[in-house]
This record gives C-alpha cells, structure tokens and sequence, in this order.
C-alpha cells in the first residue's frame, strides 16, 4: 500500500449469503470492530440486504455496495437492477465484472464496460473485477488477458472519473478455491494494471489510482499481501462473512 498517494480499501462481497435479518446482525457486530480503521470499509451486499444494510450503517464509517446494475436506466429487463435505483436508496458503491457474474451469468468484457459507464453517470464508486482463467495463466497469458479486460472497461471513461473506479485484481483460479496468489504474484498483476492504467491516462492518474487484491484473502494472510506496494486493499470472499476475520483484515491494511 502506499496511502500517501492513494486509499486503500477493504471491500466485503457477501455474495448470495445472508437474509436481511443476518445482515443487519452481522453489521452490528462488525461496527466496534473497525469503528477506528485507517482504511475505508464497504460491505457489497445481495439486493434484498440493501435497505437493512444502509439502515445498520448509519452512524458508522461503514458504506454500503451492491454487487451488480444493469447498464439501462429502466426497461423490460426482468430480475436487474439499475444504477438510477441504487442511487436513491443511497447505496456508494457497485461491484462490475465478477468472474462470477462472468462465468455464470454470461458477463463480458463489453457489457462490463457499458455497466461501470452507467454507473459513474449515477455518482457511484466502481469496484471493477478483472482477472485470469487458471488455464490462461498456464498459458502465460495473464499480462494480456487482465490488460485487455482493463482496457475495454475504461473504454470511454474520462481521467476525472478514475478516482470513483477502484480496480479488483481476483485471479479466477483463486476465487472460492482457497488457492491464494503469493504475494509477489498479486504485486506483479496490480503493477501490471496500475501501467495499463498510466498507458491509457497518466502516471499520475495510475499513481492515484486503488487497485485491490481479490482471490481468497484471509485474516492469515492479508498483512503479507497487503505490504506490497501495488496492493491498496482487498475485496473479500468468504472472510468477509465473519466480523472478526474481516475487522483483522480491516486492521492490516490500517498500518
């Protein structure tokens, strides 16, 4: 981390997990834990938790994402949610990009790009997923596949924007599997994103810039990954469903 030039940010996906009454509980005993962190805190929450989250977090340096929106404002699009309608329940920030949303719900680079678009048009703050298929990295292709998803992401997106796009580094074969990249693996991917970045835009803009580190962060491991240089927070799985592995995470990347 280097928070003399950037923010670093620890983000909890909760995934499709906790009914609104759990999450309002869990919330309640995150609080005092991180009441005093030197880092920002984001809980990403399924749609249904929303209003329960947002009602829990007042009062606290909690904010409150979603983990998805459609790029439309309205339309005859069954079972999404827009930008417009996270706005004015007063939610900060959105997840885009997913490997999960990629696999399963048929996500791609281009549509990816046409949600982060609709997303800044309504004030909120990106976290935008990227990252390889366990084969891509075999492959040796890590440097293009995570350059390229980067790349059509900000398609469009001006420099003043960039400060409300966090960039998530969630190497696929990491996700759920309990597999781990080694420190220097992260380091090397976020410095890779930070110099598509700086290509694109600036050094400065790069510089500026939060990328975090996704992919089975843990309490056991956070403080090595967050030490390196390029790693400006995580966004965190399963860790995240339980206040006290996440509020030890939350106190790493606050050193």
């Amino acid at each position: 981390m280097n928070k003399s030039l950037r923010p670093a940010v620890i983000a909890g996906n909760w995934k499709m997990n906790k009914t609104p009454a759990e999450a309002s509980a869990l919330i309640a005993e995150l609080r005092p834990l991180v009441a005093d962190a030197g880092c920002d805190v984001v809980v990403c929450v399924p749609f249904v938790d929303l209003p329960a989250a947002l009602e829990a977090v007042k009062g606290s340096n909690i904010r409150v994402g979603a983990q998805n929106c459609h790029w439309e404002k309205s339309g005859a699009f069954t079972g999404e949610i827009s930008a417009p309608m996270l706005r004015e329940m007063g939610v900060s920030y959105v997840v885009i990009g997913h490997s999960e949303r990629r696999q399963y719900f048929g996500e791609t680079d281009a549509t990816v790009n046409r949600r982060v678009r609709a997303a800044l048009d309504e004030g909120l703050t990106v976290i935008l997923c990227v990252g390889e298929l366990e084969r891509e990295r075999e492959l040796g292709i890590t440097a293009e596949v995570v350059a390229t998803q980067v790349k059509v992401a900000l398609s469009g997106v001006k420099a003043e924007e960039l400060s409300r796009i966090i960039i998530a580094y969630e190497p696929v074969w990491a996700i759920g599997t309990g597999k781990t990249a080694t420190a220097a693996q992260a380091n090397e991917v976020c410095a890779l994103i930070r110099g598509v970045v700086a290509s694109l835009y600036c050094d400065k803009c790069a510089g500026g810039m939060t990328i975090q580190y996704g992919g089975s962060m843990n309490a056991g491991n956070a403080e090595e990954l967050l030490a390196q240089p390029d790693v400006d927070g995580g966004l965190i799985g399963g860790a995240s469903l339980k206040a006290k592995d996440f509020s030890v995470i939350v106190a790493a990347a606050s050193k």
